[in-house]
């Protein structure tokens, strides 16, 4: 694992995927639980599905930034 590249999910990339994707939640239950705005959901979405999406098809570890 060491000599995998990494891919940095923040916190609240992870927490916004978990809701939307594990807890089947619509983004404006997201952001209701999340305490933000649909705008911010959305923009964590896309760049927390760019970040797994990388890393799963160029065989990259995925760190998670508290």
């Amino acid at each position: 694992m060491r000599t995998l590249q990494t891919v940095t999910l923040t916190y609240e990339e992870l927490e916004v995927l978990r809701l939307k994707n594990v807890q089947n939640l619509s983004q404006h239950e997201c952001a209701e639980k999340m305490k933000t705005s649909q705008s911010t959901i959305q923009r964590l979405l896309t760049s927390g599905m760019q970040k797994v999406s990388q890393a799963l098809t160029e065989g990259m570890a995925i760190q998670i930034e508290k």
